[in-house]
């Protein structure tokens, strides 16, 4: 209450009613040392309801995770430790950056997934319980969390994967920003759960008609959904929100604003609490929360004996866990890495299914699937089984629970949300793919990865109208501007199969940001000179020089518009033009370099340019500049052979080379000649 009241804004009702389950949790359920905020045996929380922040911040600052009293009375400050929703890497003890609803629980599916992974890679044989890559992933949620969508989503494939390591708390409070959640949610959210095939409670702190919050109740409820190891668990856990404020309980007034002096007062007389004073935590309340440093050490001790025991047991599994945590590849892993031949033609996403297959043995920490579109985007790495109940299995694509070959079924944006919580549980390295198109659908939680900075790699394929038949429903056309948008987030659109297995080294090389590789259904020229990573790394590089070295006009493209560039050039050096192809896959990474590198490539001294790509003009006329022209696509696409529309739509060697003859008469390079009398 002080801690809104004082910041003029936030959630306090939530964290209010919650306060006695998350204390619960951090003291007596969860195993957790918050004298080391990162250990790797401790359990994951995640607060999916993260506009209820200080239900986290209090027990961080209670607990010992380095918060201090002033931290929590700077609430959703400039430069505070406690803004107004949760980030990751900001505050010691925050697993994930929460806020938008419903992805927290996606990010506990892919923290529950990631450490079964984990326990296949290195301790597959050990008994149920007994690893010490053995932990549970608890997560808060709210009403909000189970309305969005995206919840629906994880949920399902959580329950089909049996991921007995999970616990979801809903708190049920039948308050939203609207007031009563009855104006909008009437389903029976445990037999939902029920149907999705998690093991499902309810404890209810009203079914006495008073209020009593019988915590025992919910310990024993956390502790059998501990015990239950082959499903999910869901607590549904009935609370009143804001309780027990006097006058604002149990109303929409009390989830998003500061209750006010008179309600705090009230409320603080009603606790036993000194009204006339804000802040306030006594010495020997501070000192008994405290306690649980020592809780966590001593686990923290028994974990660790048996850590150092199967380190003895399996010093090869050790080596790797070490590589992986310092999040390091291994040494020449990049010489597995195909190539392909010059003059050959290979689609692009099938360049990125070679790559993946041939990395598989080389880089154990690699794995991923698609949204049901394995053969379209080539994400399956050959041979490798599927992560998958052994039930679950089937004929297509035989595995087990330890398996590496993911499958998230149509659920794009659950996909985006587990692969941000497998990134970060940390160690495996996630990679999911759909069509470039559907990106749409997972972009909540594309932006969040780059926000949280998480290296998530996006298989994004049939990535313009190239695509041909299936029409303009599923050819992207403003996508890649719309994805170049997001800051921290590479969108790389390979030329050619090189440029593609150049790409996947870059990416991998990278442990700061998520990429996406948008990637052709056509088959595209392999040329020479685009198999050097180095130059793929710069984002923008020439591919291939004017003849005498002084190009007139330089012609930039990505993806399959590059083989345009090319075309174009032979006919403009026919003609006499000297012309500069540049290759330019990654915006992003060509933003990155220094000045000089980027003036080498796209001299100022050159005015006349040509831009080429599949989908809107929108970014390059940065460029080009005001001399330039830009071949694009400024409308939706159509139903047909994609070599027809291509022509219909101008995206052609001709119209590239008339673009460039225009680009050099705006710069006044177009000279006349006489036609006499």
């Amino acid at each position: 209450m002080d801690a809104v009241e004082k910041a003029g804004s936030g959630h306090p009702g939530t964290a209010m009613s919650l306060a006695p389950a998350a204390y619960l949790l951090f003291q007596h359920v969860m195993r957790h040392d918050p004298s080391d905020p990162a250990w790797v045996g401790r359990d994951r929380f995640v607060l999916s309801c993260g506009h209820s922040s200080l239900t986290l911040y209090i027990q961080l600052y209670l607990s010992g995770y380095g918060l201090t009293l002033h931290d929590l009375e700077m609430l959703r400050q400039w430069e505070s430790l406690t803004p107004g929703h949760p980030e990751h890497g900001h505050t010691a003890g925050v697993e994930t950056t929460t806020g938008p609803l419903g992805q927290g629980i996606g990010n506990a599916v892919g923290m529950a997934m990631a450490a079964r992974r984990e326990r296949g890679l290195f301790d597959p044989d050990t008994a149920p319980g007994a690893s010490p890559f053995d932990h549970m992933v608890w997560c808060f949620a709210s009403e909000g969390d189970i309305e969005e969508g995206i919840s629906h989503e994880v949920s399902a494939l959580a329950g089909h994967q049996k991921l007995g390591n999970l616990v979801v708390v809903f708190d049920s409070n039948h308050i939203s920003i609207e007031d009563d959640t009855q104006i909008a949610l009437s389903e029976d959210v445990l037999a939902r759960y029920e149907a999705y095939g998690w093991h499902v409670q309810t404890v209810d702190w009203t079914r006495t008609g008073d209020y009593v919050e019988d915590v025992q109740e919910l310990y024993d409820a956390l502790e059998a959904a501990r015990a239950v190891t082959d499903k999910p668990s869901f607590i549904r856990l009935r609370t009143i929100i804001g309780w027990p404020a006097p006058n604002k309980q149990n109303t929409g007034k009390i989830h998003g604003a500061a209750l006010g002096d008179e309600e705090i007062a009230a409320t603080k007389k009603i606790m036993g609490m000194d009204p006339e004073k804000s802040f306030d935590v006594p010495a020997e309340v501070l000192e008994h929360a405290r306690r649980v440093v020592q809780r966590g050490r001593a686990a923290r001790a028994g974990w660790d004996k048996a850590y150092a025991s199967w380190r003895e047991s399996s010093p090869e599994r050790a080596e790797l866990f070490d590589r992986m945590s310092r999040k390091e590849l291994p040494d020449g892993w990049y010489k597995a890495l195909p190539a392909f031949e010059t003059g050959s033609s290979v689609a692009t996403r099938k360049a990125s299914g070679e790559v993946l297959s041939a990395l598989a043995p080389v880089l154990p920490e690699l794995w991923g699937g698609s949204a049901d579109l394995a053969e379209s985007n080539n994400t399956t790495m050959k041979g490798e089984p599927s992560f998958i109940p052994e039930e679950h299995q089937t004929k297509a694509f035989p595995g087990g629970p330890y398996g590496r070959t993911l499958h998230f079924g149509i659920r794009e944006h659950g996909m985006g949300a587990i692969l941000n919580g497998i990134a970060l549980h940390g160690g495996t390295r996630p990679y999911g793919g759909t069509f470039l198109v559907f990106s749409d659908y997972m972009r909540p939680a594309v932006r969040l990865a780059a926000l949280m900075k998480l290296p998530v790699t996006y298989v994004w394929t049939h990535d313009s109208i190239g695509l041909g038949e299936d029409g303009p429903t599923h050819q992207p056309v403003e996508h890649l501007w719309a994805l170049r948008a997001i800051p921290g987030l590479d969108v790389v659109r390979p030329a050619d199969a090189n440029e593609t297995a150049a790409a996947w080294r870059v990416v991998l090389e990278h442990t700061d940001r998520p990429a996406a590789l948008a990637l052709t259904r056509q088959n595209l020229p392999v040329y020479e000179g685009t198999a050097d990573s180095c130059k793929v790394a710069k984002g923008g590089y020439v591919l291939q020089d004017a003849s005498d070295g002084q190009p007139r006009v330089i012609l930039i493209a990505t993806g399959s518009e590059v083989e345009l560039a090319v075309e174009a050039r032979k006919v403009l050096e026919a003609e006499g033009v000297p012309t500069r192809v540049v290759s330019m896959p990654c915006v992003e990474w060509f933003h990155a370099q220094d000045a000089a590198y980027r003036q080498t490539v796209l001299p100022p001294s050159v005015r006349a340019r040509v831009a080429v790509e599949a989908g809107i003009a929108l970014g390059w006329r940065e460029f080009v500049g005001d001399d330039g022209v830009v071949v694009s696509l400024e409308h939706f696409g159509a139903s047909a052979p994609y070599r027809t529309l291509f022509q219909q739509f101008g995206l052609t060697a001709e119209r590239v080379v008339a673009a460039a003859k225009g680009s050099l008469a705006k710069t006044g390079a177009d000279k006349g000649e006489t036609t006499g009398n």
